[in-house]
């Protein structure tokens, strides 16, 4: 099927996935528990040449994703205002780790899949 705009797609967008899910501790307000979350998460690539660097990287950019989460209060990982900051904020980092490995953000945007916490 003929689309009548051109750029309606993006062409060359690509996405790769953190396998497993990210599964880790956050603070939780209660010392005597411990909350947790887990997340499926999808990277957008600007372009399908950059998954080989993505795999590449993939350990540096679960590391990264589990510390941003790690750091979290229970209401940022259960609020959808803080959900939302959660992501945004994984993709500031991952963005600005990917210029300083490679050269390039690559990263478009980080997906959420899957997002389940208990605590």
């Amino acid at each position: 099927m003929l689309l009548s705009s051109p750029g309606a797609f993006a062409r060359d967008t690509a996405y790769f996935g953190l396998e497993p899910d990210i599964v880790t501790n956050y603070i939780s307000s209660n010392s005597s528990k411990i909350g947790y979350v887990r997340v499926t998460i999808e990277l957008m690539l600007d372009s399908a040449k950059h998954l080989e660097a993505a795999e590449h990287h993939a350990p540096l950019l679960r590391a990264t994703t589990i510390d941003i989460f790690g750091r979290q209060s229970e209401e940022q990982v259960k609020s959808l205002t803080g959900r939302e900051d959660i992501r945004r904020a994984c993709l500031d980092e991952l963005r600005k780790l990917m210029k300083a490995e490679t050269g390039s953000e690559m990263i478009k945007d980080v997906i959420f899949t899957k997002y389940l916490y208990q605590g």
